[in-house]
């Protein structure tokens, strides 16, 4: 028998795809000025850890935080998209685990 997926589901998993993409673009302009960029990232480090706590709930949640505080907040590091490598593996590497 087929699983069925809530709409719910679909719904946050596109959510979470946007949103992902968005936040790695605002933390990736700050890369693109160098050195006076570094300085915003005091201000979007927490605000990012936030925010893919808020995305996602549990231990992906609170390890993706603070890797995305980390990754914000060290110098020269903005290229990596942790948003979207976190969506990655919570939709795609976790699911072909569990299957």
């Amino acid at each position: 028998m087929a699983e069925q997926v809530s709409v719910s589901a679909v719904n946050n998993k596109t959510r979470n795809l946007v949103l992902g993409i968005l936040f790695d673009a605002i933390g990736m302009l700050s890369f693109s000025v160098p050195f006076i960029g570094e300085f915003s990232d005091v201000i979007w480090a927490p605000l990012a850890g936030f925010l893919m706590t808020w995305m996602y709930k549990g231990t992906i949640g609170r390890v993706g935080g603070v890797v995305t505080f980390l990754e914000e907040i060290l110098p020269f590091s903005d290229f990596i998209p942790t948003f979207t490598l976190t969506w990655i593996y919570n939709y795609v590497i976790k699911n072909k685990n569990a299957s």
